[in-house]
């Protein structure tokens, strides 16, 4: 008797597979079109701040130090 409600209840229909699949491609498909929305975001905040002053006060403000003691350049 307990076999038999246990295999009974572990049954699964191809309506509820179904379901069950559509549900979880449905959760998966939020979760990408969000991550495409805040990848766009991304991009248009570093194109703004590429284009800014400050990053290109860093840049010039780099100087070769290969020409030291340490390299043998005396």
């Amino acid at each position: 008797m307990i076999t038999y409600l246990l295999s009974k209840a572990l049954i699964v229909t191809t309506t509820q597979l179904t379901m069950i699949l559509i549900a979880v491609a449905t959760i998966f498909l939020v979760f990408i079109i969000i991550a495409v929305v805040k990848m766009y975001k991304l991009k248009a905040q570093n194109k703004k701040l590429m284009e800014t002053n400050a990053f290109k006060d860093v840049d010039e403000s780099y100087k070769d130090f290969t020409g030291g003691h340490l390299y043998g350049d005396n």
